[in-house]
């Protein structure tokens, strides 16, 4: 896929070059029980999720030695005892060191597994030679087996993509990885990279082109239809209004180039447009077509919704806008005067408990008291702003007809003065000085979930100095050599967090829900992409059971205990000029499966 002069065009993985001229789960509910503590619901949902009773105590196993997992999973028949809870019910489910207190006689070759009945967890062993089960009785329970640290690493692995950015034009790389929890994933992400022609922006230096990069991270709920979208059109809705307003301003002699006002307000039509075409225009041509099929298929982006966070970088002004619809995040490392990093937040979510937020749905709605409710819009929505959605876009009228001739549900009885939520972004400017190593770490709320802004900063930190080390052994790795160099530290290389850096921000919750602490030991670094290392920390790094646990639990289990994560790491620096985007094989993925089409 290789087309002029950038190699590797693609929409959701290879970056295409194109020529212009030419989240959400309910509140999370603890049962204040130690350890790890499953919460139920979704973003939609409009009941009081209820916290599941696990009281998980350790249960007594046979004196067999429990060794390493091996071949396949296999028929268990469940030894009743006491169901666990807590930390020790994932821990212990994934624990290795549990030992046959030196029973008599040999023991029979079993295998760690996990049975799910419910809102219970319970951990049993496997006889080797005993088959894969679905269903082990009338309960509904299944039974799978425990995943390897090698099958973890798999599975980590399985989606990640990593891509050299030979152009000379400030940024040398990105790494993407997707997780799933939910089946099929409901997030999404897209790149592009395009080749800006004088003749459309003012270009200095002698150089015939600039670069508009664009990475784009999409979170989708109740459904992947409108992440998927997103993913197909959002980049395109935007350059085509940048191109505008590029267009414009290079045509007037007093300007050449739009204002920073004028870019954002391109950017923000792009977005609205967009949703636009997806909530409103698609009812219009439904109503004319009076066809149930046709509703089902141009109504799906609508009715499902998506948070969108896209980064836009300009090669000739070195600015980097990022545009947030949503609680998708994007965080900034830059080393600062002592040597580490420092991280800076370029957006703010935006759900029914930011206190902006708040505000601005306030005084658009006065007379409105629920209009925001524990936290969520009407009391249901988290985001604030996202796409689709339209059950808080559409007016009372609109939803009574699709209910009425096609499909739908009774609008929420507090719907009055809809639209609610809203696709408009809140834009950043940041300038980058490619010479200085910035790094850029996009990712939905799946990631900061589990891990701070200063945590994804200081392990990416450690990341590029573990690569550093083995460049420095091998004498290769020439997209590094523009980076700094630091020394090794027994602690993330970050400075510590100021009182106002998560202003506007939520923790991470899921450090809650593990109890786990915060030693900057508990990191390891083993993978050569970035966004994967950034996940596997995020899961449990050094601590392999855990990891193993989280990546074994199944879906919709899995929500529980973790969201889908879509993380992409952007590097910023002086690269090669060789006008070409490539894959980097050593951080990619051996095969990429097929990704949900429209």
């Amino acid at each position: 896929m290789r087309r002029a002069t950038v190699q590797a065009c693609r929409t959701a993985r290879l970056a295409p070059v194109w020529n212009i001229a030419a989240k959400r789960p309910c509140p999370l509910t603890f049962n204040h029980l130690r350890g790890i503590r499953p919460y139920t619901g979704s973003r939609r949902s409009s009941h009081t999720p209820v916290a599941s009773q696990l009281s998980m105590h350790r249960r007594k196993l046979s004196l067999a030695v429990i060794s390493t997992v091996v071949a396949s999973g296999a028929w268990y028949t469940y030894q009743g005892d006491t169901v666990k809870s807590a930390a020790t019910q994932i821990r212990d489910f994934a624990s290795s060191a549990l030992n046959s207190a030196y029973a008599e006689g040999p023991a029979e070759t079993t295998r760690r597994a996990l049975l799910v009945s419910g809102d219970q967890f319970y951990t049993t062993t496997l006889s080797k030679d005993q088959p894969l089960a679905k269903h082990t009785d009338d309960s509904d329970r299944q039974v799978l087996e425990m995943l390897t640290p090698e099958q973890a690493t798999q599975k980590l692995r399985k989606n990640e993509e990593s891509y050299l950015v030979n152009r000379g034009k400030g940024v040398v790389r990105y790494d993407v990885v997707q997780v799933p929890s939910n089946s099929p994933i409901e997030d999404d992400h897209a790149e592009k990279i395009v080749e800006i022609p004088a003749s459309v922006a003012a270009v200095s230096n002698g150089e015939p082109s600039s670069d508009w990069m664009f990475w784009g991270v999409f979170d989708g709920h109740s459904g992947w239809t409108t992440s998927a979208k997103l993913r197909n059109v959002l980049i395109s809705y935007v350059a085509r209004e940048l191109n505008t307003t590029y267009k414009a301003a290079s045509a007037d002699p007093s300007l050449l180039v739009p204002t920073s006002e004028a870019i954002d307000a391109a950017i923000k039509k792009g977005f609205v447009r967009l949703d636009n075409d997806i909530v409103h225009e698609s009812f219009k041509e439904v109503m004319k077509s009076k066809s149930r099929r046709v509703a089902a298929e141009l109504l799906a982006p609508a009715l499902s919704g998506s948070c969108a966070l896209l980064s836009f970088y300009d090669s000739q002004s070195k600015d980097l806008r990022v545009a947030v619809t949503g609680d998708s995040r994007a965080v900034l490392g830059r080393r600062g005067p002592s040597g580490k990093w420092t991280a800076t937040a370029l957006s703010e979510d935006q759900t029914g408990g930011t206190p902006s937020e708040i505000k601005r749905l306030r005084e658009e709605h006065p007379g409105e008291p629920y209009v925001t409710k524990n936290g969520r819009i009407l009391g249901q929505l988290e985001p604030s702003r996202a796409f689709g959605d339209a059950f808080y876009k559409w007016s009372r009228d609109v939803q009574d007809t699709i209910k009425a001739k096609f499909f739908g549900r009774t609008p929420h009885p507090m719907l009055k003065t809809p639209p609610y939520v809203t696709a408009e972004p809140i834009i950043t400017t940041t300038k980058i000085d490619p010479s200085k190593g910035d790094f850029v770490v996009m990712a939905t709320d799946g990631l900061w979930e589990m891990l701070s802004n200063e945590e994804v900063v200081g392990l990416v930190g450690q990341w590029v100095e573990q690569q550093q080390s083995a460049a420095a052994s091998t004498g290769s790795k020439a997209w590094l050599q523009s980076w700094f160099r630091f020394d090794s530290q027994k602690t993330l290389p970050v400075e510590a967090a100021s009182d106002a850096s998560s202003e506007g921000q939520r923790r991470p919750i899921r450090q809650q829900q593990y109890d786990i602490s915060g030693a900057a030991t508990r990191f390891v670094v083993e993978d050569k992409n970035a966004a994967t290392h950034l996940v596997r920390n995020a899961m449990g790094g050094k601590d392999k059971d855990m990891v193993c646990a989280l990546l074994t639990l199944p879906s919709p289990y899995s929500r529980r205990y973790r969201d889908d994560v879509t993380v992409e790491v952007i590097f910023f620096g002086q690269g090669p000029d060789s006008r070409t985007v490539e894959v980097n094989q050593e951080a990619s993925a051996s095969e990429q499966p097929p990704k949900s089409k429209l």
